[in-house]
């Protein structure tokens, strides 16, 4: 589920199919810059229901969502 809401939501940004976008795919490879980034992070804040604070080290679609899966995890505890 948080795969497909940031899958859908990058492809939106670029204006490309969700299906281009893997959990490998670095946002560097997608074209994605860092003011990018925190666009993309206030929409999946809006899109999932939390506040998404990342450190410096996501680097690919698959790090962002292994931290919002993490995060979600946490607050539910």
């Amino acid at each position: 589920m948080v795969y497909d809401a940031v899958a859908e939501t990058i492809a939106e940004r670029l204006e490309c199919d969700a299906s281009e976008i893997t959990r490998e795919s670095s946002f560097e490879q997608l074209g994605i810059d860092s003011l990018d980034v925190v666009d993309l992070l206030m929409v999946l804040e809006e899109k999932i229901g939390m506040e998404i604070e990342p450190d410096g080290k996501i680097k690919t679609v698959g790090d962002l969502v292994d931290f919002i899966e993490k995060k979600k995890a946490e607050l539910s505890e």
